[in-house]
């Protein structure tokens, strides 16, 4: 999609959602420093970029002119490692890493100094290991187990496993069953430090988060 297509589908519904909703912490989900400082003027106050703050070089100087929390989220997808299965999704079936965590740690930090160094301030940096996004299932799997590694770095860390892939490979499932395994992914990642978590299914997950919390915060 390119930039005006983003602009004219993205603007319209952040200005709508904050007229309606002007409390609403609205997050928009881009990689373009365009499109980011246009939702920003728009009403959103808070940055997604699913490449870390690496795709466009401007991303990270617009976030920090506007001071919003920024997510970085890891990602090393590629399409052409992508083996696309009818009813379960895409699996990853070529990314390598000679250390999972390590290599996921290493690059998310490295996306962190790019923020840090155009002015983001260090409190608004949130981190996302990335599941799902160029990964194999057992990746994400060792990921989530493990995502306290990830949490051991100093920010809070968003987990966004919903629905995803890796689930239905797990379970043979299309996404409109992965209510529970999704569910399964939640209160474990909680359990390993995640901080936020990002889901489809509201109510269930909001419930499955306050249990999880309950236990062990």
């Amino acid at each position: 999609m390119n930039t005006d297509e983003e602009l004219d589908r993205v603007i319209p519904v952040i200005e709508a959602i904050a007229h309606e909703f002007p409390d609403a912490l609205i997050s928009v989900d881009t990689y373009k420093a365009r499109v980011a400082e246009a939702a920003f003027q728009a009403g959103a106050r808070m940055l997604n970029d699913v490449w870390a703050l690496r795709a466009d070089p401007e991303l990270a100087s617009v976030a920090a002119a506007f001071r919003v929390p920024v997510i970085l989220m890891h990602n090393r997808s590629n399409p052409a490692s992508v083996e696309v299965r009818q009813q379960l999704g895409n699996a990853y079936i070529g990314s390598t890493y000679e250390n999972l965590m390590e290599d996921v740690k290493r690059e998310l930090l490295h996306s962190v100094d790019l923020a840090v160094k155009a002015g983001v301030e260090e409190t608004r940096i949130i981190l996302d290991p990335g599941v799902g996004f160029g990964k194999t299932r057992e990746h994400n799997l060792v990921l989530i187990n493990h995502l306290d590694q990830v949490r051991s770095l100093g920010y809070p860390v968003l987990l966004g496993p919903s629905r995803k892939s890796f689930i239905g490979f797990t379970l043979d499932l299309p996404p409109d069953q992965r209510v529970e395994g999704t569910a399964a992914t939640v209160a474990v990642g909680i359990t390993r430090g995640a901080d936020m978590i990002r889901v489809h299914d509201v109510r269930e997950m909001a419930r499955v988060a306050k249990m999880t919390d309950a236990i062990v915060r």
